[in-house]
């Protein structure tokens, strides 16, 4: 499925949830992975305000691109942040929704 580039240059962005391990499977625990790099992919909560609105994402990021102590609160920038829609099957009914992905989360402005 295609991705789309999402533009934060006039954004202001906080880290709203500290990283953790991006799960790919929730019955045995396994830890997802970056196809290219082979690198363990981390979930981090963001908040991003733009023109007078704010949302909370949840980004994918590889742990090469998560800096260490980020912590909720902080300002940081986002390297790469680009948005794919998804579709499939979960215990017999389908679901679909939008994955937000980064190559990096920079911490500081």
């Amino acid at each position: 499925m295609p991705s789309f580039k999402i533009d934060t240059s006039t954004a202001v962005v906080f880290v709203a949830t500290a990283p953790t391990p991006k799960i790919k499977n929730k019955q045995t625990g396994e830890i997802a992975t970056d196809h290219e790099t082979g690198a363990r992919m981390m979930t981090v909560g963001l908040l991003i305000s733009d023109e007078g609105e704010g949302n909370l994402y949840q980004v994918a990021v590889p742990d090469t691109g998560v800096p260490e102590g980020l912590a909720p609160g902080m300002p940081v920038s986002v390297v790469g942040l680009k948005a794919r829609d998804w579709e499939n099957e979960i215990n017999g009914k389908q679901r679909h929704g939008i994955s937000f992905r980064a190559a990096a989360v920079v911490a500081g402005v």
